[in-house]
């Protein structure tokens, strides 16, 4: 979804050096205004399912358990360039208030690109009620609300310039010559968002929501300039989990983004064996193939062991970028952690004599 502005700038620089001055000229500065000026997209993770309070404030706090802990970690683009490495935590409560249906989370992420360590960094609050609509509570809405504060910044000593270059060799000792308005850049972030449940049988549940965010598109520019917006956000997203047999549940689901004239969209599934599902242990393996359109393909396998989630996938590139990724694209790695403070009761049975 987002472009890649960093790995594509510094694509440009390995060219740079082995043209001309004049055409260089021309380089470094469509290189300086395209990094500038460009719309930046949000941070987003290919297993979208196990970030969930980045893909919709209205998945705070719903799920089974009390306290649910998340972490996700991307690294992408190490064959080309610099790669970029995505951080995110996160950590919500089902019912954290006196009255029920509340949920509360934090979420924390950070993304470093490019050889100009251009660092993202946000931190966000969020809330969510959830509102039954059948009498049995088999199906449920959920409206969530989340803000919080971004942080960008860019080091510019690891650039490169054209001055530095004397007429026979380049020496990055010379100045740039260089006066940049600033380095950092702080706005304040709006989200929100609707989730719907349904919860057919054990086995059988849908879930869908739509997710809005940056929602006063915030000033991002490093000069101070009015008009370089951060886009608003569009996000829907639909799951399900099927039972196909006693020991195996399919989960198809799909997500769409837009964001500014960007947009993506990702569709697949995934095939999840259960292992054991009996009075509080549930432990189970899934494989899953999905696309995003127009970048990469990507698989994924995990597994869950009672308390614990954890997915790994890896990206394939397909993007106009492929000569130079020869398809290597995204490692990611997500962990959840679940806590759930109401014990199992176990069901007593009791035993009668064959002759009654």
């Amino acid at each position: 979804m987002k472009p890649d502005i960093f790995v594509i700038q510094n694509y440009l620089f390995y060219i740079y050096y082995e043209m001309n001055s004049g055409i260089r000229n021309i380089i470094i500065g469509l290189g300086i205004l395209f990094s500038f000026s460009v719309s930046a997209q949000d941070i987003h993770f290919s297993q979208f399912d196990l970030s969930p309070i980045n893909l919709n404030p209205a998945l705070t706090g719903q799920f089974v358990g009390d306290y649910r802990f998340i972490g996700n970690y991307r690294t992408q683009w190490s064959s080309v360039t610099v790669p970029y490495n995505t951080f995110s935590f996160g950590a919500d409560a089902r019912n954290f208030l006196p009255q029920k249906n509340y949920g509360g989370g934090i979420q924390i992420n950070q993304d470093i690109a490019g050889d100009s360590r251009f660092k993202t960094f946000q931190a966000n609050v969020s809330g969510s009620y959830l509102m039954p609509i059948t009498e049995d509570s088999s199906q449920n809405l959920s409206f969530g609300l989340q803000t919080g504060v971004t942080n960008k910044s860019i080091a510019y000593d690891p650039l490169s310039f054209d001055v530095q270059y004397d007429g026979y060799v380049f020496d990055p000792n010379l100045p740039t010559q260089e006066n940049f308005a600033q380095s950092s850049k702080t706005y304040v972030n709006l989200n929100t968002g609707v989730a719907y449940f349904n919860q057919i049988e054990k086995r059988k549940s849908i879930s869908a929501g739509i997710g809005l965010f940056n929602i006063t598109k915030p000033d991002q520019s490093f000069y101070n300039e009015a008009d370089v917006k951060l886009d608003r956000r569009l996000v829907v997203h639909a799951n399900a989990e099927w039972k196909v047999s006693d020991k195996i549940n399919v989960l198809p689901s799909l997500l769409y983004m837009r964001q500014g004239k960007y947009s993506e969209f990702n569709f697949g599934g995934s095939a999840k064996y259960i292992l054991t599902d009996f009075i509080g242990l549930y432990r189970t393996v899934w494989l899953g193939m999905y696309y995003r359109n127009q970048d990469a393909g990507f698989v994924t396998a995990g597994m869950d062991y009672d308390n614990w989630k954890v997915g790994l996938s890896y990206d394939i590139n397909t993007s106009s970028l492929v000569t130079a990724s020869r398809r290597r694209g995204g490692l990611e790695l997500a962990v959840i952690y679940i806590i759930n403070k109401t014990p199992f009761k176990r069901v007593q049975h009791r035993v009668c004599p064959d002759y009654i």
